[in-house]
């Protein structure tokens, strides 16, 4: 089984590709801001779950998964940022 198979993994590609979708909205003056950080956290979650599974030991496996919880609250953070402020509203 590869960590593609993982529903864990599929949704946080999911998750990424809507961040990216979504900053698209954003103000030109953003992209080294909020943008760049929110792009950076949503692919830091796939890519931490991805990054864990080939480890050898289970252990290190829940290492990297609460890695990827900490991008995860990143993001939501920025998320919550971004509402409000106004951004995504083609501001």
């Amino acid at each position: 089984m590869s960590y593609r198979n993982q529903f864990i993994w599929q949704r946080a590609v999911q998750l990424a590709i809507n961040c990216y979708k979504f900053t698209r909205l954003f103000p030109k003056s953003e992209l080294y801001g909020l943008t760049s950080q929110i792009r950076r956290s949503s692919v830091s979650v796939a890519s931490n779950i991805a990054e864990g599974y080939g480890r050898r030991s289970k252990q290190e496996y829940l290492q990297f998964l609460h890695i990827a919880l900490g991008s995860l609250r990143e993001l939501d953070t920025q998320l919550i940022i971004a509402k409000e402020v106004d951004l995504g509203q083609g501001a």
